[in-house]
């Protein structure tokens, strides 16, 4: 049932009817303890009992959320004087490296550096966490030595509380919507968007998709440098635009910074995807002042009205295939339909923490505890987020891949042995009556079985082939040949049509030239 306007406000009585309001009018209003929030989710349910005059004239205040895992996020230390001083060159944090961009010492400490004995497991995000915990954690730095900063070497522990700033300081976080991940290949693959099963057996998401701060604003009418927001348990702010910022594909991001001292772990966690590196999870949540009615419609959208791409990951390259378009709604659902196969999909972020971070903002303005900034400069709309300018020629398979020897799997030993031998090759790929790959014979299955009397090639056929695409970088294709010990890929194209192959000797020779 909708919920009504006087549950939803604990208020009866509708307001005046202005056309617009100011942040100033709605802080006097927090100040004074009378300021009508709601939560993303408690808006779109208003709009859609009421409408969007009666949610614009009721609602001062829209708070969001959302808490994935946000790879660019990083925080700023200053470690303060050792005596004697050191110029720190090189330091590690409980063994992850840590940057040293600044003076004598200044650390940035980056979410997906890894420890040097535990990668995979451990780095930077959880050295972050470890800090806002206030645990103890070991600073080892090495120096070159200097005049004025002799000492070479330290080796010391610290909390929080020891240093001088600690700031988290996130240069891409809160991506408006992604990708849904699924993986065409015949093998699994590991990457950040968590484990992807082969031939579409599973798909991934992140986002909170109508909780999503800019998925709410999405023209940044008021999301701007210097916005305060929700970061990590405490109020932080915009300071920017984030990289890969990209508001005419809906893929907004920003860059926040905030106290991390003042953090909690509940909304800052260290991460570790397997086989792919470490991160941050990282807790936002931004308060959208309702100046107009533009801003109360925007902020009823629904998650059937946000849609992305089902994407191939397993396509190595920049411009991955698209296989279809999905809304947040099916993705929330737990199953989505990719040309006739249903698929399970499972998130990479958590809607509950999500909504707690709508909820907890909520509080804090309620309660007077946290005031709204006017941007002093919005958010562009306009930026192209440009792929990188390269300057030397990447190979791909297409490139080296020759035309593959076939044959089909009704043909004697004793044939395909002459082929080998007459076509000068080691690999006889397999095919049906289509020329689809049904599997592949080496020089030395032929060998082995012309010793052992076989004369049926059903009896040796490698049926599970490792194969290639034309248009995989051809870095991937020979390290999937060394990771299966293997030196021929079959190359095919979506339908398992064989369209050549690829051989160890082939790369080799194009490395060498």
């Amino acid at each position: 049932m909708p919920h009504s306007i006087g549950y939803l406000l604990g208020v009866n009585k509708l307001k005046t009817n202005q056309k617009t309001r100011t942040i100033n009018e709605i802080n006097e209003k927090i100040r004074k303890g009378d300021a009508q929030v709601l939560t993303a989710e408690e808006m779109k349910r208003l709009v859609e009992s009421s409408g969007v005059e009666v949610a614009f004239r009721e609602v001062d205040v829209v708070t969001t959320g959302t808490f994935g895992a946000m790879c660019s996020s990083d925080a700023i230390t200053n470690v303060g004087h050792s005596d004697p001083p050191i110029k720190i060159e090189k330091a590690w944090i409980n063994d992850v490296p840590i940057c040293h961009p600044g003076a004598a010492l200044d650390l940035y400490i980056g979410a997906t550096a890894m420890s040097e004995r535990q990668p995979f497991e451990y780095g930077g995000g959880h050295v972050i966490e470890d800090l806002v915990s206030g645990k103890e954690v070991e600073l080892n730095a090495t120096a070159y030595g200097t005049d004025c900063y002799p000492r070479t070497q330290v080796n010391t522990r610290l909390t929080k509380d020891d240093l001088n700033q600690f700031y988290l300081l996130n240069f891409r976080n809160c991506y408006q919507r992604y990708n849904c991940a699924v993986n065409g290949r015949d093998e699994t693959i590991y990457t950040y968007m968590g484990k992807l099963l082969p031939r579409l057996r599973n798909a991934t998401f992140s986002g909170a998709g109508e909780l999503n701060p800019l998925m709410n604003d999405p023209d940044y009418e008021t999301i701007g440098i210097g916005t305060r927001i929700f970061l990590g348990g405490t109020q932080g702010y915009v300071i920017g635009e984030g990289t890969q910022h990209d508001p005419q594909n809906r893929f907004g991001t920003i860059m926040v910074r905030g106290d991390a001292k003042k953090m909690s772990p509940e909304f800052l966690r260290g991460a570790a995807f397997t086989r792919y590196g470490t991160t941050l999870y990282v807790g936002l949540g931004i308060p959208i002042p309702i100046l107009n009615e533009g801003l109360a419609k925007k902020t009823a959208i629904r998650d059937e009205e946000i849609f992305t791409s089902v994407v191939d990951y397993g396509v190595p390259r920049k411009d991955r295939p698209k296989l279809a378009t999905v809304s947040y709604k099916e993705l929330k659902s737990g199953v989505i339909t990719v040309n006739d196969q249903r698929i399970r999909v499972s998130s990479l972020s958590s809607l509950k923490t999500a909504r707690k971070i709508a909820g907890t903002l909520k509080s804090w303005i309620t309660q007077g505890e946290f005031f709204l900034t006017a941007p002093v400069e919005r958010l562009p709309v306009d930026s192209v987020f440009k792929p990188m300018r390269q300057t030397e020629e990447t190979s791909f398979v297409v490139n080296v891949m020759q035309k593959a020897v076939t044959c089909s799997e009704t043909e004697a030993v004793q044939a395909v042995a002459e082929r080998i031998v007459t076509r000068s090759v080691n690999h006889i790929v397999v095919v049906d009556g289509n020329g689809k790959l049904t599997g592949i014979v080496t020089s030395w299955d032929i060998t082995r079985a012309l010793a052992q009397g076989k004369k049926a090639l059903g009896d040796i056929v490698t049926r599970r082939v490792i194969t290639a695409k034309v248009n995989e970088p051809l870095e991937t294709a020979s390290k999937r040949m060394a990771q299966h010990n293997i030196s021929a890929l079959p190359v095919i194209d979506n339908e398992k049509k064989v369209l050549g192959i690829v051989t160890a000797e082939d790369v080799s020779k194009l490395l060498g030239r």
